[in-house]
């Protein structure tokens, strides 16, 4: 008997079971489903309305306060980290470095993951029941559930960015630039290395370079000036129209006038 044959056989016997003793999974099932989801999102809506509407800024409502305590823009300290459900992608991040192959580990891996759990149910059409008689889809699942597993703990525990990888590396940049008798721009040094600034800007062979923002390495060779420098941190569109660099008003004017002596005192590798 052929698998074409074996599956319209099981089909009219499923047809004719349903008839004899139950109903079919369409439109009863799918109706009472369709009914549940639709309690479930009222029940959140109405929630959300409760909590949004009885709390405020200072005094927590029926579901708690709107939040601990506010946010604070200009921090320096915080390490933005993903929810658990994306941990497993964090960490492919740390193994796939930008530009060259971050496609691959945001994009390709999870993508061919995702395809392979998809296509079980096409791929293994079998009806025997026992798992040792299965071990192609067996072993395929457990592997895909295994590397998700590992590499969601792995993104867990690893290390912070600011923590493990740029310690030392303002006062490396002050002596390879010569500044390092600048007190002032180490410190502006030191805020560029943890205010996140290496996620999009590339300095001295450090950090990536996104949404085309430049090498810094040798900014202070531009001629700009300090009073430039500040007025573009504090608002990168207004110097440099279509810039999509967020600003940086709230880190202060001490810590802006760091940053941008720190800028004009890179001239390149000495």
């Amino acid at each position: 008997m052929s698998s074409v044959d074996e599956r319209q056989r099981l089909h009219a016997k499923y047809k004719r079971q349903v008839k004899e003793r139950g109903k079919p999974f369409y439109p009863y099932a799918m109706f009472h489903d369709t009914v549940m989801s639709l309690v479930v999102v009222v029940v959140i809506v109405v929630l959300s309305v409760v909590w949004y509407y009885s709390a405020d800024d200072t005094e927590p409502g029926a579901l708690g306060p709107y939040y601990s305590e506010k946010a604070d823009p200009g921090t320096t300290s915080f390490v933005p980290r993903p929810d658990w459900y994306f941990y497993f992608l964090f960490y492919l991040l740390r193994i796939f470095k930008w530009p060259a192959t971050v496609v691959i580990g945001t994009v390709g891996i999870p993508t061919i993951l995702l395809i392979v759990l998809l296509a079980i149910p096409f791929l293994d059409r079998t009806t025997e029941r026992r798992l040792s008689r299965r071990p192609v889809i067996i072993v395929t699942t457990i592997l895909v559930a295994l590397s998700m597993g590992i590499l969601t703990y792995k993104g867990a525990t690893a290390s912070e960015f600011v923590a493990s990888e740029v310690v030392g590396l303002p006062e490396e940049w002050a002596q390879e630039q010569g500044f390092a008798g600048n007190e002032l721009a180490v410190q502006g040094a030191r805020l560029f290395a943890e205010a996140g600034c290496l996620t999009c800007h590339t300095y001295l062979g450090t950090g990536s370079s996104n949404l085309g923002a430049p090498d810094l390495s040798e900014e202070g060779t531009k001629g700009r000036g300090l009073q430039w420098q500040i007025d573009h941190l504090k608002c990168p569109s207004c110097t440099t129209p279509g810039s999509p660099m967020p600003p940086y008003a709230e880190l202060g004017d001490q810590d802006l006038r760091a940053l941008a002596t720190f800028l004009e005192a890179s001239k390149g590798s000495k």
